[in-house]
């Protein structure tokens, strides 16, 4: 067992720690984290609060069973040991073996047998011991996420880490899979999904920064000020061109390097990969998807597909904006000379003059060519490397693009093409407005990734919009996040119920006083009366109509909410805002949980299951029994 043992490495917990089991350590693989200790497990005493059994040390168990062995062969019993905290240890009996508080010495404050407690079971061997052991995540992983986190160090309320908020979301997802996907999982279709944390705050703060922060640092109210300089000042840090290179580098790195060793230690994987953020980190990785280049071969095919189509389709486009500009009678001229739609944007009014157009018309057709060229060169998100002319420029530039108002850096490239973005909490809508961007092209879309999400709780006060700056002409809600046990909230349900019901009572009341109004300002003609009567009539058969149409009128609106909306390319033509269901006692005060509202993401089960949703979706395998409200 000599050399061999000391190469046994088993992993544990899907794959993220390795246990080498000569060391007796647990060492976590993807992250930074301390070593836990291992233990083989044979001797045992009970807690003192609780029932369940502690393990003793390798080393003491050796001596227990040691003692105990003699003590067996020899039937020589009322042996005491003492362990290395001074706890004395003795074996009765081969069935009562009991373990003392060490007793105090002379020197101590007096203690009473009472005072000492009194002594535990002492047990060898795992035999009767009641411990759940669980059953463990399932082998086949589907698809791998990324998760990168916000401001500062703590990403909830209890100030954990990244790393443990993410292990709460992967806990959650299984529980998801199980409640929701159970048909798939019983077919062998579905295995799990792996979410992974990119902590980039350590590197950021590893710098010396924080060694120059403290030095201009007033040092009065010192524990608000290293909270502010250790999370606020991040958003600031991410607005400085030279810590910005620094934070962009450590995720693309961090990322890529995550993939590769994901990779080499799943060689069987097939699955695509998806990132996730919050907060801060949503922003980072929007400004990295919007600066990767897309596949060359992509970018070609659609090309060649224009080229071919242009000696065909091209002229007839040609005489659409013709017809458009009420310049049907110059078709001829423009068919004469081949000028399919790229040929007219390259017009200018040298070139319209020697075709014989008259000036009015050259006038038009210039203002139309101006106006086209205007819009598409708005400032837009990823404008430079998505449309025609400026897309060698922003693809071989290596800094921001300056329409954007992006911070100068040179922003790394992936090692893959994300399937789906998933925003929580995000201040994207907002640095985008800042940044100068008033409106986003319905036609862009991420160069390498397909899929956007941006997920919110009503509450967040970080959390921005984004399908408004896409649409600005329309005024709609977001998407209601359906509640994973497939109902709507009860009391929103019933605050439903209360607006559906003013809004009758309103209707009613509106009918009532335009009879009554009408009833007063007739003419009181005797001839007039029986037609004034019938006039009535309708009146009040009109406003007796009305509360039956009235109420049909909401869920016709729900139901025409979802399909007509044309939101743009950024997902793909699918919604992009969803919006949690708030709990009953959030909705009691909206400003109290409003900080529970920006870190409630990691254990809730309405993001976790869109998530998966989503993510399966891709895959073709759906939910076993669709949500209420879900696309």
């Amino acid at each position: 067992a000599g050399p061999g043992q000391e190469e046994a490495v088993v992993p544990t917990s899907g794959g993220r720690y390795d246990v080498h089991l000569r060391a007796r350590r647990r060492v976590a693989v993807y992250w930074e984290e301390e070593a836990s200790e291992v233990r083989r497990c044979t001797w045992f005493y009970k807690g003192d609060k609780d029932n369940k059994y502690i393990p003793y040390s390798e080393s003491f168990s050796e001596e227990l069973e040691e003692a105990y062995m003699i003590a067996v062969t020899l039937d020589e019993w009322k042996k005491k040991l003492e362990s290395p905290n001074r706890e004395v240890i003795i074996l009765h009996n081969p069935k009562l073996m009991v373990h003392y508080h060490p007793v105090a010495s002379s020197d101590d404050w007096v203690s009473t047998p009472t005072e000492q407690g009194r002594p535990r079971t002492v047990k060898r061997g795992v035999e009767n011991i009641a411990v759940e052991i669980p059953n463990g995540e399932p082998l086949q992983i589907d698809h791998l996420v990324f998760v990168v986190h916000g401001i500062g160090p703590a990403c909830d309320i209890r100030f954990r880490s990244i790393v443990q908020c993410v292990n709460d979301f992967r806990n959650v997802s299984l529980s998801m899979l199980q409640a929701h996907f159970k048909k798939a999982q019983e077919q062998q279709q579905v295995g799990r999904v792996e979410f992974l944390p990119v902590n980039w705050h350590s590197s950021l703060h590893s710098t010396g920064v924080d060694v120059d922060l403290e030095r201009i640092t007033l040092p009065s109210i010192n524990r608000l000020r290293h909270f502010i300089n250790d999370t606020i000042l991040d958003v600031f840090f991410y607005n400085s061109s030279t810590y910005c290179q620094t934070i962009v580098d450590t995720v693309a790195s961090e990322m890529n390097r995550l993939h590769q060793l994901f990779l080499q230690r799943n060689p069987l994987f097939k699955g695509g990969v998806s990132i996730a953020g919050h907060s801060l980190g949503s922003l980072i990785l929007f400004d990295l998807l919007t600066n990767q280049k897309g596949d060359p071969e992509e970018d070609e095919h659609p090309a060649q597909g224009s080229r071919t189509t242009s000696s065909t389709g091209g002229i007839e486009e040609v005489k659409e904006i013709l017809k458009k500009l009420e310049l049907s009678e110059y078709c001829d001229v423009f068919e004469k000379e081949k000028m399919d739609r790229q040929a007219l944007f390259l017009c200018t009014e040298k070139n319209l003059k020697e075709m014989g157009i008259p000036l009015g018309p050259r006038m038009k057709i210039l203002h139309y060519i101006s106006s086209k060229a205007e819009m598409k060169g708005r400032a837009e998100p990823g404008s430079p490397s998505q449309h025609g002319d400026s897309a060698d420029d922003g693809r071989n530039c290596q800094y921001r693009d300056v329409g954007l108002g992006q911070v100068s850096a040179n922003y790394p490239q992936l090692n893959y093409k994300p399937t789906i973005f998933f925003a929580f909490g995000s201040p994207i809508g907002m640095f985008l407005t800042v940044r100068g961007v008033k409106r986003i092209d319905p036609n862009y879309s991420l160069p390498t990734c397909k899929g956007f999400f941006n997920i919110f709780h009503p509450f967040d006060p970080v959390a921005y919009r984004i399908e408004p700056m896409i649409v600005p002409e329309l005024e709609f809600e977001p998407m209601l996040l359906p509640h994973h046990k497939g109902r709507k909230r009860m009391h929103l349900e019933l605050k439903e119920g209360l607006t559906r019901m003013s809004v009758d009572l309103k209707n009613n009341l509106l009918g009532s006083l335009r009879v009554a109004w009408q009833s007063f300002t007739r003419a009181p003609v005797p001839a007039l009366e029986a037609g004034s009567s019938e006039a009535e009539a309708e009146a009040e058969a009109g406003t007796e109509k009305q509360p039956d149409t009235k109420p049909e009128e909401p869920p016709a609106a729900v139901k025409e909410e979802t399909p007509p909306i044309n939101v743009g390319r950024l997902n793909g033509g699918n919604r992009i805002d969803y919006v949690l269901q708030e709990k009953p006692i959030e909705s009691f005060n909206e400003y109290l949980f409003a900080l529970q509202g920006h870190l409630c993401y990691w254990e809730s089960e309405d993001t976790v299951l869109l998530v998966l949703k989503e993510i399966y979706q891709t895959q073709g395998i759906t939910l076993d029994q669709p949500l209420p409200g879900s696309q």
